[in-house]
């Protein structure tokens, strides 16, 4: 049975789509078939993964409009070994053209049981927002994968997208759990880091990914170029971190 995984936090800049396809890229490279969904409408996943967001004959919006179906808009024999449902900024117009829809926070779950068994593994890029994007990916989801960054304000927000994964168990998806707490952009060196750390321990438990993420150059510079840095650099400290979190999700929802 495929997994479907959303990834998501409200607070932008936490590395969020650059997990999903880094994520992606590591669990195909460990011979995983991966389903990556781009739902963010600034279309980073797409861009990554090697595709132009400008020019998509049809996208996930298509999808959840009834106009496309999944087998059709997805984007297959891509050089990062796995299948991407692209998405671009046309999905800023999501929210109002869903509205009149029916059943309109369930579309993209009914649109991926068509496809869902294809993949071992479904991975979500949620917008920055919680918003009718990220209700349908809750929806369609069996877990939640939660990037954050060791900062100041990295619990900031976290209790309303907690509330809201809550609220969608509670109401349309009792199957849906916190799949993991990534920390990103990770410094061990720094006392700020240290202090997150905690709070983030004693707070989540063993929610927590054993699995970090550090501050990486070629992390950053791999999107420019259209692609995972598990490609773009492969022994770089990034990539070898992406690597060792594929392993662990591998083992924790038995992928």
């Amino acid at each position: 049975m495929s997994q479907i995984i959303a990834l998501t936090n409200q607070k932008g800049g936490v590395g969020k789509s650059t997990s999903a396809v880094n994520l992606a890229a590591s669990l195909a490279s460990l011979d995983r078939r991966v389903l990556l969904v781009d739902l963010d409408p600034q279309g980073h996943a797409s861009m990554g993964s090697g595709i132009d967001k400008y020019d998509l004959d049809k996208s996930v919006l298509d999808v959840l409009l009834g106009e496309a179906s999944a087998h059709e808009a997805i984007i297959k024999n891509l050089p990062v070994n796995f299948d991407v449902l692209p998405g671009n900024g046309d999905l800023t117009a999501a929210e109002v053209e869903l509205l009149d829809r029916d059943e309109r926070q369930s579309r993209l779950s009914t649109a991926l049981s068509t496809v869902a068994e294809n993949y071992d593994v479904v991975l979500i890029d949620c917008p920055p927002s919680l918003n009718m994007l990220t209700v349908n990916a809750l929806t369609a989801a069996h877990g939640v994968l939660i990037p954050l960054q060791c900062e100041f304000y990295a619990l900031e927000g976290l209790s309303a997208l907690l509330d809201t994964v809550e609220q969608i168990k509670e109401s349309v998806n009792p199957e849906l759990a916190i799949s993991g707490i990534l920390r990103t952009m990770y410094d061990k060196r720094t006392s700020l880091t240290r202090e997150v750390d905690k709070q983030l321990r004693d707070f989540f438990g063993d929610a927590l990914l054993k699995t970090t993420i550090p501050r990486n150059v070629k992390v950053a510079e791999a999107p420019s170029h259209g692609l995972p840095v598990t490609h773009y650099a492969r022994f770089s400290r990034g990539s070898q971190a992406y690597r060792v979190l594929a392993k662990e999700m591998i083992r924790k929802l038995a992928l």
